[in-house]
C-alpha cells in the first residue's frame, strides 16, 4: 500500500503541471548553427546567443532576431560552450564564454554600441585541472562566475564532476566534485546555487537530480547541500540528462531535459509548476530568457528535421528572465 500511495503521489504531482507550448523561432532551413548548438546567452538589448555559429565548434553567434557572428576563437582546438553577458564597474557591456579545451574563461570587452562587436578578448580565469569548464553562471552583484563540467564515462564517480567559481579578478576556485556536473545557475537573490549531477551505471543513465547549495556570493563558499529536484521521483525520466538551466525574475528555476523535448519549471519551493514542450528540438540543450521585454524564453538544441543543424523554439511567457533583468539594472 505504501508503493501505491507513493505511485499516486508521483502521478498526482505530475498531472497538476501545467503544459505550455513553444513554437518553431529558427528552423534547419534557415539555420547558420551546427548541431552542437549550445551555450544560450543574451545580451542588455534582449538579443540571444549560442555557440557552434556556421557548424564552427570554436565559434559563437547571434540567433536572435538575427543570425551573425560573435566570437571567433584563434584556437582551432577550442570548445566554446557557455555564454554569459554583464556590466562591468564603468557601465559598459562584457561578455563571458567558457572554452571547454582551454580549461577557461574568455571575456569579451570593448563592445562597439552600433554594430554590437566586441573589439578586444582576453583569458578571464583559467586552471589546468578543471574538467572543461562546460556551462557558466554569474552573481553580477559580486562579479563572479560559476562553472560546472564533466567527465562522461560508463559508471560515475564523484569527480566526473566539479564545480568552479572565479573572482572578478578571475581567480580560480574549486568549490567541489561531483558524479557528472552540467548546468548551473544563481538564484536572483544570489543566496541560491543551483547544479544537476547525473549517474551512469553500465553505460547508461540511471539518476538526474538539481542539487541547491547555500550560496555566499561575495567569497562563492557553498554550503547545505541538498536534493532540490529528482526526476527518478518526479516523472521517472532519470535517464533523460538535465543541461542548461536558467532561472526568471521570481526565482522560479527552468530545467531542460535533453532527451525529451522539455523543459521543466520548479517553483524556489521545489514544486513542479509546469512543463514547456518544444516542437523542433528532442535534444533541448540550453535555453535563455529575452527579446525587447525579456519575457520570450529560447530553447536552443539540435533540430528534429535535420540533426546536422541547430535550431530554436519560443515560449512567449510574461516573467522576465533573472539574466536580462540583471543586465537592466547597471
Amino acid at each position: 500500500m505504501k508503493l501505491a500511495a507513493a505511485f499516486s503521489f508521483l502521478a498526482s504531482g505530475v498531472l497538476a503541471a501545467n503544459r505550455l507550448q513553444a513554437v518553431p523561432f529558427l528552423g534547419a532551413a534557415d539555420s547558420l548553427f551546427g548541431a552542437g548548438i549550445e551555450g544560450a546567452g543574451v545580451d542588455r538589448a534582449g538579443n540571444i546567443y549560442a555557440v557552434d555559429f556556421n557548424n564552427n565548434a570554436p565559434s559563437a553567434g547571434q540567433i536572435a532576431p538575427t543570425q551573425e557572428l560573435l566570437f571567433q576563437s584563434s584556437n582551432n582546438e577550442s570548445l566554446v560552450n557557455g555564454i554569459r553577458f554583464n556590466i562591468d564597474s564603468s557601465g559598459a557591456e562584457e561578455a563571458y564564454i567558457a572554452d571547454a579545451t582551454t580549461h577557461q574563461v574568455i571575456r569579451l570587452t570593448g563592445r562597439d554600441e552600433s554594430s554590437g562587436a566586441f573589439s578586444k578578448n582576453s583569458v578571464f580565469c583559467h586552471d589546468d585541472t578543471m574538467l572543461q569548464p562546460n556551462d557558466i553562471a554569474i552573481a553580477p552583484l559580486s562579479g563572479r562566475v560559476f562553472l560546472s563540467g564533466m567527465n562522461w564515462t560508463s559508471d560515475s564517480v564523484v569527480g566526473d564532476g566539479d564545480l568552479w567559481t572565479c573572482d572578478s579578478s578571475g581567480a580560480a576556485k574549486r568549490l567541489g566534485t561531483f558524479k557528472r556536473t552540467n548546468g548551473v545557475e544563481v538564484s536572483p537573490d544570489e543566496k541560491t546555487l543551483y547544479l544537476s549531477e547525473a549517474t551512469n551505471a553500465g553505460g547508461a543513465v540511471v539518476s538526474n537530480v538539481v542539487l541547491a547549495f547555500d550560496l555566499d556570493a561575495s567569497t562563492g563558499d557553498i554550503s547545505n547541500q541538498r536534493v532540490f529536484a529528482d526526476f527518478a521521483q518526479l516523472d521517472n525520466t532519470a535517464d533523460t540528462d538535465i543541461d542548461g538551466m536558467r532561472t526568471d525574475e521570481n526565482g522560479n528555476l527552468y530545467v531542460t531535459r535533453n532527451g525529451i523535448g522539455q523543459v521543466a519549471i520548479f517553483a524556489p519551493s521545489g514544486e513542479l509548476t509546469a512543463y514547456i514542450n518544444a516542437t523542433s528540438i528532442n535534444y533541448v540543450a540550453n535555453l535563455e530568457f529575452g527579446g525587447a521585454s525579456g519575457t520570450d524564453l529560447y530553447l536552443i538544441g539540435r533540430c528534429k528535421e535535420d540533426e546536422t543543424k541547430g535550431c530554436a523554439d519560443v515560449y512567449k511567457g510574461s516573467v522576465v528572465g533573472r539574466a536580462f533583468r540583471d543586465l537592466q539594472k547597471k
